[in-house]
């Protein structure tokens, strides 16, 4: 009996603990924005808002799935993640300058482009909210596979 359940009890804990890894990525990258927004000063630009509207809801619904151990919530959380991995990606090519700056419509306070959108001179910040919404992405179809 416990052979047949075994596996299965397996998958479920596979499924628990990608979930959690995608709650604590939110969590992270939603502590990382408030942080740079609201203790080093930086405004954030209109592309860094529509990943916010993205990325700030995901710590709460992933937090309440990990909590009641709902691995079912991919099927909501996931269009969420993959929407602000596009918003990411478009800010990622703008940044790099694959897509030219005077085609973007940006606020007047803060550019998408300039040399305040890296961490530590180097590391672009549209580039860690791509990973962090790509990682999330990918731990969430890793919860369906597993829950499948």
């Amino acid at each position: 009996m416990t052979s047949v359940s075994s596996p299965l009890r397996h998958r479920a804990r596979s499924a628990a603990s990608w979930l959690i890894l995608a709650w604590i990525t939110a969590l992270v990258a939603t502590l990382s924005a408030v942080f740079i927004g609201e203790v080093l000063g930086r405004t954030p630009c209109v592309l860094c808002w529509y990943q916010r509207i993205f990325m700030f809801p995901l710590v709460l619904v992933l937090g309440v799935a990990c909590y009641r151990g709902d691995c079912g919530i991919w099927r909501y959380a996931l269009p969420l993640g993959v929407v602000g991995a596009a918003f990411a990606s478009y800010h990622t090519l703008l940044y790099w300058r694959v897509i030219e700056p005077e085609i973007v419509a940006c606020s007047a306070e803060a550019s998408c482009s300039g040399a305040a959108m890296a961490i530590f001179g180097y590391v672009p910040l549209p580039l860690l909210s791509l990973t962090a919404f790509a990682v999330i992405v990918l731990s969430l179809l890793f919860v369906r596979h597993h829950t499948k």
